[in-house]
């Protein structure tokens, strides 16, 4: 069975700077967007500490959620990156999205293996037309695939309007956009940035553009389902979730096992997610294989529906 990846994470490279935009994310982004511009040109003598916060509290509870970032641990496995492109081949992933890199180590990446990986430009909503022209510059010359945007990252919601020169310039570009849309975990920015609601006003707006809600939604799995039934160019994967959950009673993921199996079946794609699982490419991909679905569809879910949203065949 051949597999496209949504979020594969990828071993450091001795010439990439190894930082991952979450780890880029500001402490508080409301924080930051409030502060008044006159209180910036302040001399640094004359601003305000700001305040101590506990241990653990932020993006730092990314560390007690998962036990694959407990101590700081990195989610990115220590291989040679040539053997781990082997790795992949051989257990049918074929195509794979980078996690936790930058966007200059995707380029480096598609630079070296074109027929490997999909690149996401990730890019920030706060850096205005500046990010619009790094993703025009990274998707013309260093042919990246698509547009990365977060609202975990970024702490405002996929429908604010300053993500709307991006996903303007995707639509002229012909790429699909990926939008964090799943509860964070993060303590210092409202839980529900992602929610998928957020992603209803933006199918509105721009009706030609490929969206993809990225993490499924959840908890929020019901209302997920229902909107990419209601937009027709509206898709979901679901990276950072295990898929012998999903076939579980009372999991919460039971529309999306009815739906994803009949009236949406061409709109799920699959994310593994096994560095912050933790468990082996092929366990993961078993797991999904065993799901309740037929055949054909399996085949779209992790495969397939990829292939076209990306258009790779």
């Amino acid at each position: 069975m051949r597999v496209i990846d949504m979020e594969c994470s990828i071993p450091k490279r001795s010439s990439g700077d190894g930082e991952t935009p979450a780890a880029r994310a500001p402490a508080n982004p409301a924080s930051r967007r409030s502060e008044a511009p006159e209180r910036r040109s302040e001399a640094p003598e004359q601003r305000s500490e700001p305040p101590v916060r506990p241990a653990g509290y932020g993006m730092a509870n990314y560390e007690r959620i998962f036990r694959s970032r407990q101590a700081g641990g990195d989610t990115r496995p220590s291989t040679e990156l040539s053997a781990y492109v082997e790795l992949l081949a051989r257990v049918g992933i074929v195509r794979a999205l980078p996690f936790g890199t930058s966007n200059d180590e995707v380029a480096e990446l598609l630079r070296d293996y074109p027929d490997r990986f999909i690149g996401l430009a990730r890019i920030s909503g706060l850096h205005g037309m500046r990010g619009v022209r790094e993703l025009e510059r990274r998707v013309r010359e260093q042919k990246f695939h698509a547009l990365g945007v977060s609202a975990l990252v970024d702490g405002i919601p996929a429908s604010d309007r300053r993500y709307y020169p991006l996903y303007a310039k995707a639509v002229e570009l012909d790429i699909p956009v990926r939008i964090y849309s799943s509860m964070n975990y993060a303590t210092d920015r409202p839980y529900d940035l992602g929610h998928p609601r957020h992603l209803d006003q933006v199918a509105i707006d721009f009706p030609e553009l490929t969206i993809i809600g990225g993490l499924g939604g959840w908890p929020w799995v019901n209302e997920m389902v229902a909107l990419v039934r209601r937009h027709p160019k509206l898709h979901l994967d679901t990276s950072a979730h295990r898929a012998k959950y999903l076939g579980q009673r009372g999991s919460g993921w039971e529309m999306l096992m009815q739906f994803g199996n009949t009236l949406i079946q061409d709109k799920v794609l699959v994310g593994l997610s096994a560095g912050l699982v933790g468990q082996p490419h092929e366990t993961l991909i078993q797991e999904y294989l065993a799901l309740p679905l037929k055949d054909a569809v399996k085949e779209k879910w992790l495969y397939r529906n990829a292939a076209r949203v990306f258009g790779l065949e």
